[in-house]
């Protein structure tokens, strides 16, 4: 396979195009999450001057830009775990620090993730006054008993007092998670979570379909023959539903799992992932990617904490991607988005434009303006289009 310019790499950007900052604490552990979370006793005030650490540590590999050189970041996500959980006073030093030691653009994207039990008038001030203009926050469910099925520690009254009280702070994005396809949840149900949520007047949604991770209770529920999870059919009805809801409600549907009240309330910073731009993971399990390289941080937390005590980069892993990786994942995740990818990068492949005739006749992707793009049913099978251009 030959690799022209225009294909084998993202245009170049500066190293990172967004920053990513795990804050590792959860009260709980909900019995479906896979990510990486501590529960527990635990020091926010030496975990967060570990971090400052590690992002001074990560400066001197990234540099700022000056004005007539590289961009620099354009967005600055904090996540989890649950940020609003642990030290709040600390968490919106963030958007200071990262602007001192790698820049922010002007009108740069700057989001917390919270929890809406952690929502309160006082907290949502000391973030606004940070510098978050975004908000995304975990609602999950506007059932009271999937939440309880789903081990949240909210409830839905909770759940809409926070979403109206941080569009009353006046953020400028306030975006809703929720989480469809539970055991025995109809289409009837999930469309009235749907519908209150819209009546919630969010910016952004996301609606995660329900998975079962290793190591997770609900897999150890699964082994013992009681699966959490809807079947494939069902999860197949309630997505392509909540396809149609959300459209109806003004909702562009612009990635497999996300919706957005227009262009301009899109995630920029999951954008960043989604074209494979570089970008900057700070905190334990942190994932980071220049273009070429993909580095990581261990989860330990202990041993992240450690290592920065030390003066050390806290240990992790490292794998260098090959031109035929960076094709793949290109592919991968442009199939993830109603933008799509060119159609020159799809050529590359031997057999690219039979399978694309064929996707195309099965309504699975749809072509013009010289781009390939899934539609609502592809969507549904995103992650194996791009398997079939493989030779």
């Amino acid at each position: 396979m030959n690799l022209s310019p225009e294909t084998d790499r993202p245009e170049e950007t500066a190293f990172p195009a967004g920053i990513y900052v795990h804050i590792p604490f959860c009260a709980t552990k909900c019995p479906y999450c896979g990510f990486f979370s501590v529960t527990g006793e635990n020091d926010p005030g030496r975990f967060f001057d570990a971090l400052g650490r590690e992002a001074r540590l990560r400066a001197g590999d990234a540099g700022r830009s000056d004005p007539g050189g590289r961009p620099i970041p354009d967005t600055l996500y904090v996540g989890g775990g649950t940020p609003s959980l642990a030290g709040n006073g600390r968490v919106a030093e963030l958007p200071d620090l990262t602007r001192q030691l790698f820049g922010l653009r002007d009108g740069a994207e700057i989001t917390i993730e919270v929890n809406p039990d952690d929502v309160t008038g006082e907290r949502l001030e000391v973030w606004r006054g940070a510098g978050f203009d975004r908000i995304s926050i975990g609602v999950q469910s506007l059932d009271d008993a999937e939440l309880r099925a789903l081990g949240r520690r909210h409830d839905a009254r909770s759940a809409v007092r926070a979403v109206e009280a941080a569009r009353d702070a006046g953020f400028a994005s306030v975006g809703i998670d929720l989480i469809f396809g539970l055991a025995g949840q109809t289409a009837s149900r999930w469309r009235r979570t749907l519908e209150s949520a819209l009546a919630l007047s969010p910016d952004h949604v996301s609606c995660y379909q329900l998975s079962v991770e290793q190591g997770t209770p609900f897999a150890r529920r699964e082994a013992l023959g009681d699966p959490p999870a809807a079947d494939e059919k069902s999860q197949r009805d309630l997505f392509l539903e909540a396809d149609r809801v959300l459209a109806g409600g003004g909702f562009e549907h612009y990635e497999v799992s996300n919706y957005a009240r227009g262009r301009a309330h899109r995630s920029r910073h999951n954008g960043i992932y989604w074209s494979h731009l570089p970008y900057l993971g700070l905190g334990p399990s942190a994932h980071s990617f220049d273009g070429r390289q993909r580095w990581w941080n261990t989860p330990a937390v202990e041993e992240y904490i450690d290592a920065l005590e030390t003066g050390a980069e806290p240990p992790g892993g490292t794998e260098v991607l090959t031109d035929e990786q960076l094709l793949l994942e290109r592919l991968m995740l442009g199939l993830r988005t109603s933008d799509g990818v060119p159609l020159d990068l799809v050529m590359v492949y031997p057999r690219g434009e039979e399978v694309l005739e064929e996707l195309s006749e099965a309504g699975l992707v749809r072509i013009g303006d010289g781009r390939a793009a899934p539609t609502a049913e592809g969507f549904l099978v995103a992650d194996r289009l791009p398997l079939l251009f493989i030779d």
